[in-house]
This record gives structure tokens, C-alpha cells and sequence, in this order.
């Protein structure tokens, strides 16, 4: 971590007695409750505040931050600190405290990340997909490997032609192969996987469009030609926590939503279909109903 984004906490305290009175207001309010202050809107500080919203901008640029997105990302990489069990809880809390805490720190994050995704790029990266011949899904671990199975599998009931590639080898024939016409969709919170940022790069030097769904100024963020941004605070404990896994579920849900509208009625249609199928085939009710399996004598398999 840069020595900007180091102790921000520790930081507003010290400096905000030097600070002209309306910025004093803006960092009393985040000290007060900073997981609060991270779910803020701009406008929605300013008016806790009582300040206008250009003295937010200024009070992030005090500290040296480009913006209050690059603020928010200090400090709830700051909160994140405060932990090494979970960044909301210690053991002495209780049970009930515990529960509190990081259901509370969950919702937090969702509100954060309400207000930090810009819908023109989930839109922008709708239409790529919406669009393309074909979507291979990269990632690299556990968690990001269940999420391009997930938006694999989703793009699939959409009717689009989707793979979900893991391995190092296979991502880089997907690169080679996609073309002008395909999309490759990134996915890693942390961002910096070696060979997912080879395969990235390849992808986009054969002409196909890259989707990164990442932290912001990670370097495959630098690489993709449409970045979904990810900011929670990190986990105590592991690389890609909780908070990270339920913000990438989410942007997935609205990414498919958003293809959805860009494909139109046919893959509506094809949604209604599927479910007819599933249902007269007994995958989608309580009971599986074996008289609903309406092969022809002559198709089913003779006993062995």
C-alpha cells in the first residue's frame, strides 16, 4: 500500500484541526462512523456535512487523492486493517456482536458499491457482449473460478455461445481463436495473476474485447478495454473475501440483466422455453415426476 493510502484514519485526526472549518465537518463526520461514511454518496456527505459537495472533493485532495473514489478506497483498505479475525469483529465480541457486525459491514458494502459502479460502463460491456460471436470467461483461484462458471452458465441460458476457461493453456487457444468479433471476460479481484493478464493481453492484441471485472488500477484493469470496478474493504483473513465474492455476484446478476435487454424478446422467450422444458422434464419442481418423461419407445436406451 502507497504511503498515501497508509493510516488515513490516523491522518484525518492529526491534520483536521488545521483544516478550514467546512473540511473539519466533512472529516468529523467520517470519523464519527467511518463503514457509514464509505456507503455515503458525495451529495449524501455533503448534506451530513452541512457542506457543499465541491468541499468533499477538496478535503480527498487535501490527503493527496485524486478524487473521493480513490479516498474511499484508502479508507476501506484502512478499516481493513483493524482485524486479523475480521475487519468489522475482534474475539471479544459476543455472538450477537459478531453477526451484527459483519452482516452490517456486508450491507455497507453492497450501498458502497451502489453508488461507485458506473452504469455506463455496465452498459458498455453489455452491449460488447450482447454482441459478440462468442464470451469466454477467464479467471484464476477458487472464488474467480466460480464466477465465470456462474456468468458461463448464465450467458448460456441467454442463449450466447460462452466457455469458462481456468487453465493457463486453454485461456491462451481461447485469445488465439476469439477474434475481432469475441469477447474475453476477466475476472480477478486481486487483479495480478500472471498468466490471466498473458491471456488478457493476447486476447486484445487479436483484435477481441476485453471486460476486466477487477479492483480499479490493478494491471489488468490497465489492460481490458472496459473495466467493471470492485471496491470493498479487504478481508482479514483471505485474499478475496466475502464482500468481494457477494459485490462480483452482483455485478454479474446486473450484467446479465442488462444483456437480456440488449438481446430483446428472443431471449425472453428463450427464458420462458427453458423453464416450460425444465418443468415438463420435473428438474424444476419439489417432486421429480417420472411420468413427464415423454421419449419415444423406440428412442429410449434398450436394457443391457
Amino acid at each position: 500500500m502507497n504511503a498515501v493510502a497508509s493510516s488515513l484514519l490516523k491522518r484525518l485526526k492529526n491534520k483536521a484541526a488545521v483544516l478550514p472549518r467546512a473540511q473539519q465537518q466533512v472529516i468529523a463526520v467520517i470519523l464519527k462512523d467511518p463503514e457509514k461514511a464509505l456507503s455515503l454518496s458525495v451529495d449524501a456527505m455533503a448534506l451530513q456535512a452541512q457542506v457543499s459537495m465541491p468541499t468533499i472533493m477538496r478535503t480527498a485532495r487535501q490527503f493527496g487523492f485524486e478524487g473521493v473514489r480513490e479516498f474511499k478506497l484508502a479508507l476501506a483498505q484502512d478499516l481493513g486493517r483493524t482485524s486479523l479475525v475480521h475487519r468489522s469483529v475482534s474475539l471479544e465480541d459476543t455472538s450477537q456482536e459478531m453477526i451484527q457486525k459483519i452482516l452490517g459491514g456486508a450491507a455497507a458494502s453492497i450501498t458502497a458499491l451502489q453508488h461507485q459502479l458506473n452504469p455506463r460502463t455496465l452498459v458498455e460491456a453489455a452491449q460488447l457482449i450482447a454482441n459478440a460471436r462468442r464470451v469466454d470467461c477467464y479467471s484464476v483461484g477458487t472464488t474467480s473460478a466460480f464466477m465465470a462458471d456462474d456468468l458461463q452458465a448464465r450467458l448460456f441460458r441467454l442463449g450466447k455461445s460462452a466457455y469458462a476457461f481456468h487453465d493457463a493453456h486453454k485461456q491462451l487457444i481461447s485469445a488465439a481463436s476469439l477474434g475481432t468479433q469475441g469477447v474475453a471476460v476477466a475476472i480477478s479481484h486481486v487483479g495480478r495473476m500472471p498468466f490471466l493478464l498473458e491471456s488478457a493481453t493476447f486476447a486484445r492484441s487479436q483484435g477481441a474485447k476485453v471486460i476486466a471485472i477487477t479492483q480499479p488500477h490493478t494491471p489488468l484493469a490497465e489492460i481490458a478495454d472496459v473495466v467493471i470496478d470492485v471496491m470493498v474493504p479487504p478481508d482479514a483473513v483471505m485474499r478475496v473475501g466475502t464482500e468481494a465474492y457477494i459485490a462480483h455476484l452482483l455485478i454479474i446478476e446486473l450484467l446479465m440483466i442488462l444483456v437480456l435487454k440488449e438481446l430483446g424478446p428472443d431471449s425472453v422467450n428463450l427464458q420462458m422455453q427453458y423453464r416450460e422444458v425444465l418443468q415438463q422434464h420435473g428438474q424444476d419442481v419439489d417432486q421429480h415426476t417420472w411420468p413427464h418423461w415423454t421419449w419415444p419407445n423406440s428412442q429410449k436406451e434398450s436394457p443391457v
